[in-house]
This record gives structure tokens, C-alpha cells and sequence, in this order.
């Protein structure tokens, strides 16, 4: 991981990085990186991304934030033929928001909820 975190330093804009934390619901270290103009990049180092990495993909998934996290579950995989393959977690890096992964006809996408 300090290899990819000394990439994004060198090359963008960080703005704020977290602290990289050990997340027991994922089972993978998670480091958040703030970007100026607010993008927001999650390193994810664990047992699924190593498989992902020796298959050659980095970039993997696509997060993003929603009010209503069964609503919006339900409507991916009504409209969208989604289907779930991880359970709703916490996420640590969060502050404990919870999170789910889903396939879709794009490729995998994380759900994040809004804070309540």
C-alpha cells in the first residue's frame, strides 16, 4: 500500500489522507485520500484485492454516496439486474456508515449511506 500512497501524493493534489486502518467487517486495510476538487480515492489492501491485483486490476470499483442504502439496493436490482455479493457493513473508514457491494452491468459499485 505505501507504494500506491507515495504515487498519489507525488502525482495529485492530496488535500487530507487518512490514517490507513484495519477494517475487521472488509478484511483489508483501508487509506482515504482527498483530492482538491473533492474527489475522494479509498485504498483497499486484503485478501480479495490481492487476487484482483494478480489478475491485473487496480481499479476495481466505484463508490458512491446514497440516502437510503436497502432503497437504493432495491432499485439496482429492480431496474439495473444488480445483485448483491457482499453483506451491508459498517465501514470503519466511515465512521461506522454502512456499506454494500454489487454487481452491476458496469462492474462492481459500492454503496455508501449518507450519515443519518
Amino acid at each position: 500500500m505505501a507504494a500506491c500512497q507515495n504515487f498519489i501524493k507525488g502525482t495529485m493534489n492530496v488535500i487530507a489522507e487518512s490514517e490507513t486502518i484495519f477494517d475487521e467487517n472488509q478484511n483489508a486495510s483501508v487509506c482515504l485520500f482527498t483530492l482538491s476538487g473533492g474527489v475522494q480515492l479509498e485504498l483497499i489492501t486484503g485478501p480479495v484485492v490481492t487476487n484482483l491485483v494478480k489478475n491485473g486490476t487496480t481499479y476495481y470499483h466505484t463508490c458512491y454516496g446514497v440516502p437510503d442504502i436497502e432503497q437504493a439496493i432495491f432499485f439496482l436490482k429492480k431496474e439495473h439486474k444488480a445483485s448483491v455479493i457482499s453483506e451491508i457493513k459498517p465501514g470503519k473508514l466511515f465512521n461506522g456508515r454502512r456499506v454494500v457491494f454489487l454487481y452491476t452491468p458496469i462492474g462492481i459499485i459500492e454503496l455508501l449511506e449518507d450519515k443519518k
